[in-house]
Protein backbone atom coordinates (compact mmCIF):
# COMPACT_ATOMS: atom_id res chain seq x y z
CA UNK A 1 0.00 0.00 0.00
CA UNK A 2 2.89 2.41 0.81
CA UNK A 3 3.97 2.15 -2.44
CA UNK A 4 0.86 2.44 -3.96
CA UNK A 5 0.88 5.93 -2.12
CA UNK A 6 4.19 7.03 -3.49
CA UNK A 7 3.09 6.36 -6.50
CA UNK A 8 -0.17 8.71 -6.39
CA UNK A 9 1.20 10.77 -4.44
CA UNK A 10 4.59 11.51 -6.93
CA UNK A 11 2.26 11.39 -9.89
CA UNK A 12 0.10 14.21 -8.71
CA UNK A 13 2.97 16.28 -8.08
CA UNK A 14 4.44 15.55 -11.47
CA UNK A 15 1.34 16.33 -13.03
CA UNK A 16 0.74 19.36 -11.37
CA UNK A 17 4.14 20.74 -10.05
CA UNK A 18 4.60 23.17 -13.28
CA UNK A 19 7.37 25.01 -13.99
CA UNK A 20 10.51 22.64 -12.70
CA UNK A 21 12.06 21.20 -9.35
CA UNK A 22 11.03 23.90 -7.05
CA UNK A 23 8.07 23.52 -8.25
CA UNK A 24 7.20 20.69 -6.56
CA UNK A 25 7.80 22.27 -3.10
CA UNK A 26 4.21 23.49 -2.50
CA UNK A 27 3.35 19.53 -2.71
CA UNK A 28 6.21 18.37 -0.95
CA UNK A 29 5.06 20.60 1.66
CA UNK A 30 1.22 19.27 1.37
CA UNK A 31 2.92 16.26 1.27
CA UNK A 32 4.64 15.85 4.31
CA UNK A 33 1.82 17.60 6.31
CA UNK A 34 -0.73 14.52 4.77
CA UNK A 35 2.08 12.48 5.65
CA UNK A 36 4.05 13.34 8.75
CA UNK A 37 5.45 9.41 9.30
CA UNK A 38 7.33 9.89 6.20
CA UNK A 39 8.92 13.14 6.48
CA UNK A 40 8.55 16.70 8.60
CA UNK A 41 8.98 20.07 7.16
CA UNK A 42 12.53 20.10 8.98
CA UNK A 43 13.28 17.23 6.80
CA UNK A 44 11.74 19.17 3.68
CA UNK A 45 14.21 21.72 4.20
CA UNK A 46 17.39 19.24 4.68
CA UNK A 47 16.41 17.43 1.49
CA UNK A 48 16.05 20.79 -0.41
CA UNK A 49 20.04 21.74 0.93
CA UNK A 50 20.80 18.02 -0.64
CA UNK A 51 19.03 18.33 -3.25
CA UNK A 52 20.18 21.21 -4.62
CA UNK A 53 24.07 20.39 -3.80
CA UNK A 54 23.92 17.12 -5.86
CA UNK A 55 23.77 16.95 -9.28
CA UNK A 56 20.33 16.15 -11.30
CA UNK A 57 17.31 18.28 -10.84
CA UNK A 58 16.03 19.09 -7.23
CA UNK A 59 12.17 17.38 -8.24
CA UNK A 60 13.77 14.15 -8.96
CA UNK A 61 16.32 14.15 -6.53
CA UNK A 62 13.67 14.83 -3.38
CA UNK A 63 11.35 12.27 -5.05
CA UNK A 64 14.10 9.74 -5.05
CA UNK A 65 15.06 10.79 -1.55
CA UNK A 66 11.64 10.35 -0.37
CA UNK A 67 11.03 7.35 -1.70
CA UNK A 68 14.02 5.82 -0.81
CA UNK A 69 13.67 6.85 3.16
CA UNK A 70 9.91 5.48 2.94
CA UNK A 71 10.24 2.22 1.28
CA UNK A 72 13.73 1.37 0.09
CA UNK A 73 15.64 1.59 -3.04
CA UNK A 74 12.25 -0.17 -4.85
CA UNK A 75 10.42 3.44 -3.28
CA UNK A 76 13.18 5.51 -4.64
CA UNK A 77 12.12 3.84 -8.24
CA UNK A 78 9.19 4.29 -7.87
CA UNK A 79 8.62 8.11 -6.30
CA UNK A 80 11.10 8.91 -9.37
CA UNK A 81 9.44 7.16 -12.20
CA UNK A 82 5.91 8.65 -10.95
CA UNK A 83 7.22 12.22 -10.86
CA UNK A 84 8.67 12.28 -13.99
CA UNK A 85 5.91 10.09 -15.77
CA UNK A 86 3.52 12.98 -15.81
CA UNK A 87 6.05 15.13 -17.75
CA UNK A 88 6.90 12.43 -20.58
CA UNK A 89 3.10 11.70 -21.41
CA UNK A 90 2.65 15.74 -21.40
CA UNK A 91 5.35 16.35 -23.26
CA UNK A 92 4.30 14.17 -25.87
CA UNK A 93 1.16 15.69 -26.27
CA UNK A 94 2.11 19.08 -25.74
CA UNK A 95 4.51 18.33 -28.63
CA UNK A 96 1.81 17.25 -31.02
CA UNK A 97 -0.14 19.80 -30.27
CA UNK A 98 2.16 23.06 -30.79
CA UNK A 99 3.29 21.35 -34.48
CA UNK A 100 -0.48 22.44 -35.05
CA UNK A 101 -2.03 25.51 -33.15
CA UNK A 102 1.65 26.85 -32.47
CA UNK A 103 0.28 30.26 -33.98
CA UNK A 104 -2.65 30.15 -31.93
CA UNK A 105 -3.53 33.04 -29.63
CA UNK A 106 -5.04 31.13 -27.70
CA UNK A 107 -1.82 28.37 -27.08
CA UNK A 108 -0.08 31.62 -26.47
CA UNK A 109 -2.70 33.13 -24.14
CA UNK A 110 -2.32 29.91 -21.89
CA UNK A 111 1.97 30.42 -21.45
CA UNK A 112 1.37 34.10 -20.67
CA UNK A 113 -0.69 32.84 -17.66
CA UNK A 114 0.94 30.17 -16.59
CA UNK A 115 4.08 32.35 -16.14
CA UNK A 116 2.67 34.07 -13.26
CA UNK A 117 1.17 30.92 -11.17
CA UNK A 118 4.40 29.45 -11.69
CA UNK A 119 6.31 32.56 -10.14
CA UNK A 120 3.92 32.54 -7.40
CA UNK A 121 4.10 28.92 -6.75
CA UNK A 122 7.68 29.36 -6.38
CA UNK A 123 7.62 32.63 -4.16
CA UNK A 124 5.94 30.94 -1.82
CA UNK A 125 7.78 27.65 -1.95
CA UNK A 126 11.19 30.30 -1.19
CA UNK A 127 8.94 31.80 1.75
CA UNK A 128 8.38 28.67 3.29
CA UNK A 129 12.17 27.47 3.08
CA UNK A 130 13.31 31.12 4.27
CA UNK A 131 10.99 30.63 7.19
CA UNK A 132 12.23 27.15 7.96
CA UNK A 133 16.12 27.99 7.38
CA UNK A 134 16.00 31.15 9.19
CA UNK A 135 13.07 31.31 11.78
CA UNK A 136 12.67 27.36 12.82
CA UNK A 137 9.61 27.16 10.31
CA UNK A 138 7.91 29.95 12.73
CA UNK A 139 8.23 33.12 11.89
CA UNK A 140 6.86 33.99 15.60
CA UNK A 141 10.08 31.96 17.37
CA UNK A 142 12.05 35.17 15.77
CA UNK A 143 15.42 34.50 14.04
CA UNK A 144 18.36 32.93 14.56
CA UNK A 145 21.29 35.17 14.31
CA UNK A 146 23.63 32.51 13.23
CA UNK A 147 21.32 31.70 10.24
CA UNK A 148 20.62 34.88 9.34
CA UNK A 149 24.61 36.12 9.51
CA UNK A 150 25.09 32.60 6.89
CA UNK A 151 22.43 33.90 4.88
CA UNK A 152 23.70 37.43 4.73
CA UNK A 153 27.45 36.47 4.13
CA UNK A 154 25.90 34.46 1.38
CA UNK A 155 23.86 36.38 -0.25
CA UNK A 156 26.60 39.22 -0.57
CA UNK A 157 28.98 36.69 -1.90
CA UNK A 158 26.46 35.64 -4.40
CA UNK A 159 25.55 39.16 -5.89
CA UNK A 160 29.09 40.74 -5.27
CA UNK A 161 31.72 38.33 -5.70
CA UNK A 162 29.53 36.03 -8.51
CA UNK A 163 31.67 32.77 -7.78
CA UNK A 164 30.35 29.34 -8.72
CA UNK A 165 27.53 28.33 -6.46
CA UNK A 166 29.26 25.08 -5.45
CA UNK A 167 31.40 27.21 -3.52
CA UNK A 168 28.56 29.00 -1.81
CA UNK A 169 27.37 25.46 -1.11
CA UNK A 170 30.70 24.63 0.18
CA UNK A 171 30.95 27.42 2.25
CA UNK A 172 27.57 26.89 3.89
CA UNK A 173 28.38 23.34 4.73
CA UNK A 174 32.04 23.93 6.45
CA UNK A 175 30.36 26.45 8.54
CA UNK A 176 27.52 24.22 9.73
CA UNK A 177 30.33 21.70 10.47
CA UNK A 178 32.54 24.44 12.23
CA UNK A 179 29.77 25.74 14.26
CA UNK A 180 27.53 22.64 14.84
CA UNK A 181 24.38 24.33 13.13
Amino acid sequence: MTLLTLCWEFFKTGLFSVGGGLATLPFLFEMGNKHPDWFSVQDLTNMVAVAESTPGPIGVNMSTYVGSTVAGVLGGIIATLSLILPSIIVILIIARILEKFSDSKLVKDVFYGLRPAVVGMLFASVLSVFESSLFGGNFMNGVDLRYLALFAVLVFGIFKLKKHPILYIGIGALIGIIFGF
